[in-house]
């Protein structure tokens, strides 16, 4: 890494712990930087980045989804875009997703030449919510992670609990990752200057960590070459039991230890196709790192009949019927199918003049991280003013009932009769309230609100939510 990199400061930590909060505190205090904002959120509308203190820093926002898995090709985009404008910033900082594996955000700096060449890690930060650690760190395999990968850890909401408390969520944090530096901190009071300029990731403890560190991790499992001497197609789908005689066996080594969680019944299934210039292992490994930018990108929805291009990011419902889709290729081409699951598993198979197609190379992918599938997000929206007493009565009841289960709530809400956006943040059964700047005159006044947990009840959600309609 030469002086020339641009330092990286990776904000991680569990929903809810204080990251956003840190990061306003770092937009706001003078510490004479021009940072760069990179925001990732797991949710279905974007909140974060209207929680983020209106400054003259830029700030990007990934698509929804988690920073270590489908947009890693964004943050890649993104990083590329920057490292063309240099000379207008100091410092990025990246604010992960609650349900991050920083792991895997921090090996994009070590994999990507080009983002190698102009970046380097400067620390990870992690905060930790003194106040729920003891029940998040027993639920979720991330919190760990975000733990065990931290240079410096913040013990936030300290003023929550009492000194018994503190001292055993440190012990526990002192277990998983005892080199860390740990700060206890109220709504993240802690001096800047102890986090913006920690002498770089220890690539070596991070190796120790996890001995696959430098196994990249991709948004695909496996990918088949075919040469194609003439008209072809994928078919998708149809009979599950059919023998596919790949002989691969996706017995996928996960590095550390999530649970790949996969089913024989995918309701959708994503791919990406690729010309290559030969059918070796170097060709292969420079294509799928272009499809990691591609995967990154919406698919678009394909039905049979329909073309798969080359360089397009698709994706097919998948069932009791086979999907076909022509391959649009030159005659006699080499072509890499990307395939987001195994070819058992969406039974796939390449055909040309009505036989089968064999791989002429053939390959499985690293696919280590994985979320817990109970845990999904609600969004609510509406362009009508709420009344706060009946807001305030209907979250303070659900989260009562669902407490448990509710990992983060979060929202900007447009109240009857005043002129200032009211933001509401929660994790589990407690909820804060308050008025934030007032509604720009050039602003459409909506409210939204995010529920991020298990067992959500989409309908109960939204009946809940527009009873609070002044």
């Amino acid at each position: 890494m030469s002086d020339r990199c641009i330092p990286v400061t990776v904000l991680t930590g569990f929903l809810g712990a204080g990251k956003t909060t840190l990061l306003n505190r770092i937009l706001t205090e003078p510490h004479g930087l021009r940072i760069a904002v990179i925001e990732n959120e797991f949710g279905e509308i974007g909140i974060d980045q209207a929680l983020v203190v209106r400054s003259d820093e830029e700030i990007f926002e990934m698509n929804n989804g988690c920073i270590c898995c489908t947009v890693r090709g964004d943050l890649i985009r993104i990083l590329g875009n920057l490292a063309k404008r240099r000379g207008k910033f100091d410092h990025v900082v990246l604010e992960t997703t609650g349900l991050a594996d920083p792991g895997p955000v921090a090996q994009t700096f070590f994999m990507d030449e080009e983002i190698k060449a102009d970046f380097r890690i400067d620390g990870i930060v992690t905060v930790v919510d003194a106040k729920h650690a003891a029940q998040q760190k027993d639920r979720s395999g991330e919190w760990r992670e975000q733990v065990a990968f931290a240079d410096r850890v913040i013990l936030n909401k300290a003023d929550l609990v009492d000194e018994g408390a503190l001292a055993e969520v440190e012990s526990v944090v002192r277990s998983i990752n005892a080199l860390a530096r740990i700060e206890r901190a109220s709504r993240c009071d802690v001096p800047i200057r102890r986090l913006l300029d920690l002498g770089g990731f220890d690539l070596g403890r991070a190796m120790a960590i996890r001995p696959t560190f430098l196994v990249p991790e991709y948004p695909f499992e496996w990918t088949g070459v075919y040469a194609v001497g003439g008209p072809a197609s994928l078919e998708i789908g149809g009979d599950h039991d059919h023998d596919h005689g790949h002989g691969h066996g996706h017995g996928h080594g996960h590095g550390h230890g999530h649970d790949h969680g996969h089913h024989h019944d995918h309701p959708e299934a994503e791919f990406v196709a690729l010309a290559l210039p030969r059918a070796d292992d170097a060709a292969l490994k420079e294509a799928a790192e272009r499809a990691v930018r591609l995967f990154a990108e919406p698919a678009a929805a394909k039905k049979s009949g329909q073309g798969l291009p080359l360089g397009a990011h698709v994706a097919v419902h998948t069932g009791c019927h086979a999907v076909s889709l022509a391959l649009e290729a030159p005659k006699d081409t080499l072509v890499a199918v990307f395939a987001q699951h195994a070819p058992e598993e969406v039974c796939v198979h390449v055909k040309s003049g009505g036989a089968e197609l064999a791989p002429a190379l053939e390959r499985a992918w690293a696919d280590g991280h994985t979320h817990d599938d109970e845990v999904g997000s609600v969004g609510l929206t509406t362009d009508r003013p709420l009344d706060l007493k009946k807001t305030n009565q209907w979250l303070s009841g659900y989260v009562q009932a669902h407490g448990p289960d509710v990992y983060r709530l979060k929202g900007v809400l447009s109240l009857e009769g005043r002129d200032r956006r009211y933001v509401v943040q929660g994790v589990h059964m407690l909820i804060d309230g308050r008025e934030d700047e007032t509604w720009r005159a050039e602003e459409r006044r909506v409210s939204q609100l995010v529920f991020i947990g298990k067992h959500l009840d989409r309908k109960e959600l939204e009946a809940g939510f527009l009873d609070c309609v002044a």
